[in-house]
């Protein structure tokens, strides 16, 4: 159940249901209110609280053009528990639905996002680690979040379109390069496979992550820092 709100926190607040894998391994995150996070794929909960006023607001439940019926009858559900309040008011909208003066305004404006989630059809990652003492390649399960990139390792990412090299910031000479050779012999392996989808190789690491990598993790925020 939602905790009360701390007075003078009413600031915007924007969620994102999504299942990884299974109906078991939904969750609804808190991510940053921008509108270049939608996706038509999925449904989200925006809070807009009024000015000068943490009691009442108005609550939107979007529910993505291409959402799962089911996650869009929850996300309903759900938005009723969390502000259960005869101050606010609820709306669902359908994508499409939009009013301008509150929902796209509390989301930075309204900017390009993604039409759908097929990348959720390929993603995969691999950890690629020396800690044995040989060199290893293991893939994490369905349900992977931010916090399995570690610092001591290398990370490989398949998204459906590209496959990216991991670099964690403490990843050895000997890692990156048997990781990338790993990394070109998998891309090989997928032009037989999926002959209809090649993958193209980009390197990124710790902090320099793109849009395109940052989407297959659920809530994706700024990487933790270890306290000074």
């Amino acid at each position: 159940r939602k905790q009360p709100k701390a007075s003078g926190s009413n600031k915007v607040e924007f969620y994102h249901l999504r299942s990884n894998g299974s109906a078991l391994c939904t969750r609804l995150i808190q991510i940053p209110a921008d509108s270049t996070l939608l996706d038509s794929s999925f449904c989200y909960i925006l809070n807009v609280p009024f000015n000068n006023d943490d009691e009442t607001g108005i609550v939107y439940a979007w529910i993505g053009s291409k959402a799962d019926v089911e996650e869009a009858r929850l996300i309903q559900e759900i938005a009723e528990e969390m502000f259960n309040n005869p101050w606010i008011s609820l709306q669902v909208l359908n994508e499409g639905e939009e009013p301008d003066n509150f929902f796209w305004v509390a989301l930075g404006g309204k900017k390009p996002y993604d039409a759908d989630a097929e990348y959720m059809n390929y993603t995969r990652l691999f950890r690629c680690s020396n800690e044995k003492g040989y060199f290893t390649i293991s893939e994490k399960c369905t349900d992977f979040c931010q916090d399995d990139l570690a610092d001591d390792d290398i990370m490989i990412l398949d998204n459906g379109e590209q496959v990216f090299l991991w670099l964690g910031s403490r990843c050895s000479e000997v890692e990156i390069k048997l990781a990338y050779k790993s990394a070109q012999v998998y891309i090989q392996h997928l032009r037989v496979k999926q002959p209809d989808r090649p993958r193209k190789l980009y390197l990124t690491a710790k902090g320099k992550e793109s849009r395109r990598f940052t989407k297959c993790f659920h809530g994706w925020s700024l990487h933790k820092r270890a306290p000074q």
